[in-house]
């Protein structure tokens, strides 16, 4: 949950005068990542809603978990490493303190030691055959393997690493050839021409390509570590120390929160271009219908990228084995100026092509609508919202709210009799925005509480008492709706305005964040990065607290999610669930839950569709904790036979259709005709409403709603 900092200006009261200090520009990165550590601890000492002490638990607690951040599989460190790590284990407050870099600076020179050594070793593996008939078994789960007790165990280890993934690139090639001697055979059978290309390899030259295919993968994985800076590692090490004060108080470096509030805002002043890496190489991928890269009419997807001129006064930059976020950051810049790109067609041919940035919109940020209707020719309105995006430095700048006003008017013209708004897999965003929702659906009232770290308890209320649309509403949710998200829900629950149908809980974020400039405590021009914070706890109107437990749905369906350990419940660094007082509401009598959720149980319980779909999540779960796989050929074929077998039962699922009608808006209709990439997009949306389950349920039960 986010919300601007100039709201929070109260907390500037506490005496600040402890934070700063009268540092000189830094001369070094040293003096920078000193400055950075102690700069962090006192903000977190003295602005985090729960702060910790600062002792040897806590430096035990950050050990431990700066090495599941850095060597998470256990494939880099020896155990030797990790003994003379172990003398640091308790001395980590005291570095925080400090600033001292003595631990940081161990840690990352030996991994880049042995990441050059392990790329060595992966060469010499290479180098010889590949033996897949041996009774080796690799072990999937990290939490039961140990660190590599020497050099020869780690070789070992990646040797079986490598063979696992040639045998998934080789079972890959099976698949697929499979797939195409169904489709070939299908054509032949009905005498349609026949365009399918099938090659049949033998099991030896899959080896070969399988094994080409991992080499080049791993020796491109070995070349991007390499190129990663030394500063990109202090960000893990300094969000080992924030996470352990919970898991959303986290350190942004510079570009990291750059990163962020692009995607916040949804929008990007750059050339509207995808940047893939492939192979040491740069590559434009996907062009955005419309933006500067498009309208040249002069670059293609695939064009190699060879050099970027940020602006006119500066020299071009040679791009040629940089990293795809280093290269995005010199095409993106101020609105209304050039860049020019070098790069080179399919033809070899080099072109240089100038354009001027432009505002770009990440389009999949923001809401969008569609009619349905459902088989007895009802018809509903359906809004899909992936964030409560904000835009707090642009007063014209696109925000949630606005965007569900207008799908909603839009909705409304097409004669609908209710409204299902997604909030599935939507993380979040601004507080704020959640008002203003409520807002177009019901007339003014408290939306949620919010506690600080002192206890003081505030009441926001939604104002608004012109509703947009006052008729049967669904709120569809899943184990991945969180914060913003389960505000809303959670409201819209108490009032007794919607009916929440989805997995039995939301995620479980109860507690509400802020970004701190490390640059306000700091006598310095200097960018030293951002501290996303946790500054206060909400609470629902009744006074529960979202955090850990989430929004418990009306209608509960389960999911894939459902299975696996997915939720704040599950983070061992989380804040507690609590309980406030009760703020004061009035409670709707919209409709009538307990007949909705019997309805809706003997609809599920013959649904053969769901339940299939519940074996299935279960199953793929299952396969999920498996520790351990073998690498013998033999045995991994039929295990992997076996689990076709299985897929097999499953596959009705992928051929499941609800028998819903979804009808895009006229305009959207048009648009289509211009614009390629927004009608692949709307056919792949469109696509995957028709297979889903969820919403077949939630058209249903609200076609039984009743005021």
């Amino acid at each position: 949950m986010w919300k601007n900092f100039k709201i929070n200006k109260f907390l500037l009261l506490i005496p600040l005068t402890s934070l700063m200090f009268c540092f000189n520009s830094p001369k070094n990165d040293d003096e920078k990542m000193q400055t950075i550590m102690v700069s962090v601890k006192n903000t977190l000492s003295y602005l985090h809603y729960s702060p910790k002490q600062i002792n040897d638990a806590y430096s035990k607690d950050v050990y431990k978990h700066y090495f599941e951040m850095i060597d998470p599989g256990k494939r880099y460190f020896l155990q030797s490493d990790m003994d003379e790590f172990r003398k640091h284990e308790t001395k980590l407050d005291d570095y925080l303190n400090l600033g001292d870099l003595t631990f940081y600076k161990l840690t990352v020179d030996r991994l880049y030691q042995r990441y050059d050594e392990i790329d060595k070793v992966t060469q010499d593996i290479f180098s010889k055959p590949i033996n897949l008939q041996e009774d080796e078994t690799l072990t999937l789960e990290a939490k039961v393997k140990d660190v590599p007790s020497n050099k020869q165990e780690q070789y070992n280890e990646w040797k079986k690493f490598i063979k696992y993934n040639i045998l998934q690139e080789m079972e890959s090639m099976n698949s697929k050839e499979a797939a195409q001697k169904e489709k070939k055979d299908s054509v032949q059978k009905y005498k349609l021409k026949d365009t399918i290309k099938l090659e049949i390899l033998t099991q030896d030259q899959k080896l070969k390509k399988a094994t080409d295919e991992v080499k080049d993968l791993v020796k491109e994985s070995f070349t991007r570590f390499k190129k990663r800076k030394k500063m990109d590692w202090f960000s893990v090490y300094m969000n080992a120390y924030t996470e352990v004060f919970d898991p959303h108080t986290n350190y942004y470096s510079p570009k990291d929160k750059d990163d962020f509030d692009t995607q916040f805002k949804g929008k990007v002043i750059g050339i509207g271009a995808i940047i893939q890496e492939k192979k040491g190489n740069l590559f434009l991928g996907a062009l955005t219908i419309g933006a500067p890269a498009w309208k040249s009419k002069q670059l293609s997807e695939g064009d190699k990228i060879l050099k970027v001129k940020s602006s006119p006064k500066e020299d071009a930059v040679n791009v040629v084995g940089m990293l795809s976020d280093e290269a995005v950051r010199l095409i993106r810049g101020e609105k209304g100026t050039p860049v020019t790109l070098t790069v080179q067609k399919k033809d070899g041919t080099i072109k240089e092509v100038t354009m001027i940035r432009e505002e770009v919109a990440i389009e999949d940020t923001f809401a969008k609508s569609i009619t349905v209707s459902s088989q007895n020719g009802k018809k509903y309105g359906f809004i899909s919202l992936p964030s409560f995006n904000a835009d707090f430095e642009d007063a014209k700048g696109r925000n949630a709210s606005d965007d569900i006003k207008n799908e909603i008017i839009k909705l409304k013209s097409q004669g609908i009799e209710g409204i299902i708004l997604d909030l599935r897999n939507n993380g979040g965003g601004s507080l704020t925005e959640v008002g203003d929702i409520m807002g177009l659906f019901m007339n003014a009232g408290p939306y949620v509480q919010v506690k600080d770290g002192n206890g003081k308890i505030q009441t926001l209320k939604n104002k608004q008492e012109t509703p947009v649309w006052t008729g049967p509403l669904v709120i569809m949710q899943n184990e991945l709706s969180a914060s913003a998200s389960e505000i809303l829900a959670g409201v819209m629950q108490d009032y007794g305005r919607a009916v929440i149908l989805g997995s039995p809980q939301s995620f479980g974020k109860g507690t509400v964040q802020t970004f701190v400039d490390l640059n306000r405590f700091l006598n310095t021009e200097d960018d030293f990065g951002s501290l996303k914070l946790t500054i206060q706890k909400f609470y629902r109107i009744t006074g529960e607290s979202n955090q850990r437990k989430g929004i418990v749905s009306d209608i509960q369906m389960k999911d894939f999610f459902t299975y696996a350990e997915i939720g704040e419940r599950y983070d061992d660094f989380a804040l507690a669930w609590d309980k406030i007082p009760s703020a004061k509401f009035q409670k709707m009598t919209y409709f009538d839950v307990a007949a909705l959720q019997k309805s809706s149980a003997a609809r599920l319980a013959k649904n053969t569709n769901y339940q299939l779909l519940l074996e299935s999540a279960e199953w793929r779960e299952q396969l999920d904790k498996e520790e351990t796989i073998t690498l013998n050929i033999n045995k991994f074929n039929e295990l992997m036979k076996q689990r076709k077998a299985q897929i097999e039962k499953f596959k009705a699922l992928t051929k499941y259709e609800n028998g819903l009608n979804f009808t895009m808006f006229p305009a959207e209709i048009e648009r289509e005709k211009k614009d390629e990439a927004f009608k692949k997009k709307s056919e792949v949306w469109m696509k995957n409403l028709k297979k889903d389950t969820y919403l077949q349920e939630a058209v249903n039960v609200i076609g039984e709603m009743k005021s």
